[in-house]
């Protein structure tokens, strides 16, 4: 019984301990919360305290800065005031200068009007006085002075031209001389004929083949003419053409090599040969642009340009020498200030219709212009190539530097070669052109047809009147001949007086 009251007793205090343990934690925990919340509080105070200092700090920065805002405005207007009122005062300045400058023109053309009238009623009342229409009056007006002052007047012209000659001469020469000494190229006038070494008489027996049937056929497959009995050890290629001989000489060379030499195999290496020479002409269009700096042209151009290797002007290889051109041309226009890249493309390009000139009509240069213009060429280098033979007038400076490159290039001693008939002709011609005007006596061509000796009478052609004939013998022949280089026109006038003592 006691134990049993014991165990009821000690549960009841576990009970009553359990309890008084969770009245204090509920106890603890409240006073805990109610020291957070007070903290909170007191948090949140300071927060709004440093808030609010922040806030009017900043506002007062903020006025602190529009207030210098305003001020800067204030002086930007002031400057803009300023500048106005002075744009109004030159504006209003302008305007009254520009009344003043109408009215001055105005009376000025009144004045030109009256003195054209004063003036043209003055040669009226001489006109009518002299009783002689006021074109004869000045005829014999001019004549007259020419009369009195024909020693003045031609010791004048005499001297300016001098000057003028003699200062433009020495610049360009000083010019051309640079040019020539920058461009040291060796030159030789090409030949009609090629020769190819044989090995043995063996190999010209099968060259020639039974009957002749395959000199027969090589001639007649290549267009050129085969010369054996020249040499002993070589044979003979002849032909106006340099493209159908560069074809023949390569392709006797790969017969004489292989040694099966009859028809059919001479046909098969000519076109074997002529393919190579294709690939040959644009690989030399290739090299002489980029030699030249000439970049951007269309392949086709490249191509037609590889082709002048294989044509001659006097003898003188026409890519070779439109690639000197090119070389004088830049050279030329970097001294002169002029378009350079231009005066190079339009001198290597001037002779391209000569690569196709058999195929098509016209002139070399109306056949070089179609070209460019067909393949895309730039304006600038239609107008420089166009002029080098006059055929089309000169229309920019890149068109004289052009040429005056192919006349350099041209000229060059050894450069080209003429036959006997063509330079006995151009003699005839030169002299035949300067007997043609009135007052000449005798013409003498000399100097290789560089230089003409022109002796007229001197009761008919007096020491003025020499230089427009000159002149006019001159235009005369650049007109009507074509020619490399420069005629010097040389005209004599001579006063022979013989008297007799008795």
């Amino acid at each position: 019984m006691s134990f049993q009251v014991l165990l009821i007793f000690l549960a009841l205090t576990s009970v009553g301990g359990v309890a008084v343990g969770y009245v204090l934690r509920v106890l603890v925990g409240l006073a805990q919360q109610s020291s957070i919340e007070i903290d909170l509080k007191r948090k949140q105070l300071q927060a709004k305290e440093e808030s609010a200092r922040i806030i009017e700090e900043a506002e007062a920065y903020a006025e602190t800065i529009k207030a210098e805002q305003l001020a800067d405005l204030e002086v930007r207007e002031e400057r803009v005031a300023v500048r106005e009122e002075r744009l109004s005062q030159r504006e209003a300045f302008f305007d009254t200068r520009h009344r003043d400058l109408d009215l001055r023109d105005s009376t000025l053309s009144a004045r030109e009007q009256r003195a054209e009238t004063l003036l043209v009623e003055r040669q009226r009342a001489l006109a009518a006085a002299a009783n002689l229409p006021v074109e004869r009056a000045r005829d014999e007006l001019f004549a007259s002075l020419e009369r009195e002052h024909e020693e003045a007047i031609l010791l004048r012209l005499q001297k300016l031209d001098a000057n003028g000659r003699a200062r433009l001469e020495e610049r360009a020469r000083a010019i051309l001389t640079s040019t020539i000494h920058r461009l040291g190229n060796a030159v030789n006038a090409d030949v009609m004929s090629l020769s190819v070494q044989i090995p043995s008489d063996e190999v010209k027996g099968k060259i020639i083949g039974k009957e002749g049937r395959n000199i027969k056929a090589f001639e007649r497959l290549t267009g050129v003419d085969v010369l054996i009995d020249d040499a002993p050890d070589k044979i003979t290629l002849s032909s106006f053409d340099p493209l159908r001989r560069a074809i023949a000489k390569i392709a006797l060379e790969k017969l004489i090599a292989d040694g099966r030499i009859q028809p059919a195999k001479i046909e098969e290496t000519i076109e074997k040969t002529r393919q190579e020479i294709e690939e040959l002409m644009k690989q030399r269009g290739e090299e002489a642009a980029l030699e030249t700096g000439v970049i951007g042209l269309d392949p086709r151009l490249v191509s037609l340009l590889g082709r002048l290797h294989f044509r001659t002007s006097y003898g003188q290889n026409v890519l070779q020498h439109s690639i000197e051109m090119a070389h004088i041309a830049g050279m030329l226009a970097a001294e002169l200030g002029t378009n350079e890249a231009v005066a190079r493309a339009g001198a290597l390009l001037h002779d391209i219709g000569k690569a196709v000139d058999h195929e098509a009509e016209g002139t070399h240069v109306e056949i070089g212009r179609r070209l460019l213009e067909k393949f895309g060429a730039d304006t600038r280098i239609i107008q420089a190539m166009q002029s080098h033979h006059e055929e089309f007038p000169y229309e920019t400076p890149e068109a004289v530097i052009v040429q005056v490159a192919d006349a350099v290039s041209a000229s060059r001693p050894g450069a080209r070669r003429d036959t006997v008939e063509r330079y006995l002709e151009r003699l005839g011609d030169l002299e035949r052109i300067a007997k043609g005007f009135e007052g000449v006596e005798k013409v003498y061509a000399i100097a290789a047809g560089r230089e003409i000796r022109v002796f007229v009478n001197p009761g008919k052609i007096t020491d003025v009147a020499l230089h427009v004939l000159a002149r006019e013998i001159a235009k005369r022949i650049q007109a009507e001949l074509k020619y490399p280089g420069e005629v010097k026109v040389n005209v004599i006038r001579e006063n022979r007086v013989v008297e007799f003592a008795r």
